[in-house]
């Protein structure tokens, strides 16, 4: 009997998680002189340090507030920990959505220069889509692997479209956009092809009022062909309700982009969209059905190649109903299939309505076949770090 579900789960793909680290905290809520950790993203650095990136929340669990940008490092592959470092803070200001990358490809930083991405808002979420208050777009560099930072730039005039004179009086945008937040979680940068170099950053924003089924939030993205110097806006995708978003680089210069569908009326499954041109406009959108989704963030990354087609790696909570069940999948043909999924924690067999055991997540490539995975755990009482090697 054991031999046979033995078979059937080799079958379907879905293999258990031996080969998973022990779990390491990095974040801990109300360490630190913070109440609460959120949004996780994580990066690693040419010499093979990691840096763990995510909101600080000075007074509470509440999206708005005092929060700043922290930041810790590893230099063991995620065993151990740095003391926690504030990459940036603005006082009493919300600072959100950390969304980083090594840009490899600039001749001045031949070691490479991260970038950090993140907003601003004046106030909360549902006040600004009412058209009170704004989100600003900004961010910063480091060109000595994190220790220090530059002074935040300020690119929402290039990247944004708020109604809103009060903006930049020189500059009344004809739209009406609201709320914005770019990812969150990591950035991509195009290692090869028609656009190697370009720095793509995933984003959401509401346009006009609130109407239903969360049908004012859509999904676009940014990029950077000259090392932050300059930005475009891409198009955005044609999904009402699409949300928080991350990017992958396929082949044949391509980029998928893989969303949050905000409509909770909708089918529970993530929304892909693929462009041809480097993210500029969009060919096609849909729901991938394989990719069941809670209406939470979710992580993707390209771990490799098999034979013409890059390997893909996503990372959600894979549940229709509830926070739960973080899950890494692994595609071999570009997100058409997913071969190997890989549960990685799952509320201790529970279920608990409302209660996220597993919720928002960001992955990064360690070893050939080795992904780590940051993610927030039993309700955001954590944010932990743990590993896996996949077959």
């Amino acid at each position: 009997m054991k031999k046979f579900f033995l078979i059937i789960a080799l079958l379907t793909g879905i293999l258990s998680s031996q080969a998973q680290q022990k779990e390491v905290p990095v974040f801990v809520s109300g360490a630190d002189g913070y109440k609460a950790f959120r949004i996780p993203a994580i990066i690693s650095l040419p010499n093979g340090e990691l840096l763990a990136f995510c909101e600080g929340r000075v007074n509470g669990m509440g999206d708005y507030g005092d929060i700043d940008m922290v930041m810790k490092r590893s230099s063991d592959h995620g065993k151990t920990w740095s003391p926690l470092q504030v990459v940036a803070e603005d006082g009493q200001m919300q600072l959100s959505n950390p969304g980083p990358v090594v840009d490899l490809t600039d001749p001045a930083f031949p070691r490479g220069r991260i970038f950090l991405f993140y907003n601003t808002g004046t106030t909360k979420e549902s006040d600004i889509i009412k058209g009170k208050g704004i989100k600003r777009c900004y961010y910063k560099t480091s060109a000595d692997g994190g220790h220090t930072w530059d002074a935040p730039v300020d690119i929402t005039l290039q990247i944004h479209r708020p109604k809103q004179p009060e903006t930049d009086p020189a500059f009344n945008f004809a739209d009406d956009w609201r709320y914005y937040a770019n990812t969150p979680g990591h950035v991509m940068q195009f290692r090869e092809g028609a656009f190697k170099g370009r720095i793509f950053i995933a984003a959401n924003h509401s346009a006009g009022p609130a109407v239903a089924h969360a049908a004012h939030y859509v999904a676009h993205g940014y990029y950077t062909d000259d090392h932050g110097k300059t930005f475009k806006l891409g198009n955005s995708i044609a999904f009402p309700g699409s949300n928080e978003s991350m990017a992958v680089e396929l082949s044949d210069s391509k980029l998928m982009m893989n969303s949050r569908n905000q409509n909770r009326q909708d089918i529970k499954a993530r929304v892909i969209s693929v462009s041809s041109d480097g993210g500029a406009t969009w060919d096609t959108t849909y729901r991938d059905l394989q990719l069941t989704d809670p209406v939470c963030q979710g992580s993707i990354l390209n771990v490799g190649r098999a034979g013409k087609k890059n390997i893909l790696a996503f990372c959600n909570a894979a549940d229709t109903l509830e926070r739960d069940n973080l899950t890494l999948r692994i595609s071999f043909d570009e997100g058409k299939t997913w071969k190997r999924q890989y549960v990685i924690y799952k509320g201790n067999g529970q279920q608990k309505a409302g209660y996220a055991y597993a919720a928002y997540s960001d992955i990064v490539q360690l070893e050939k076949k080795k992904i780590g995975i940051l993610y927030e755990k039993d309700h955001y009482s954590s944010i932990v770090f743990t590993t896996v090697k996949w077959k």
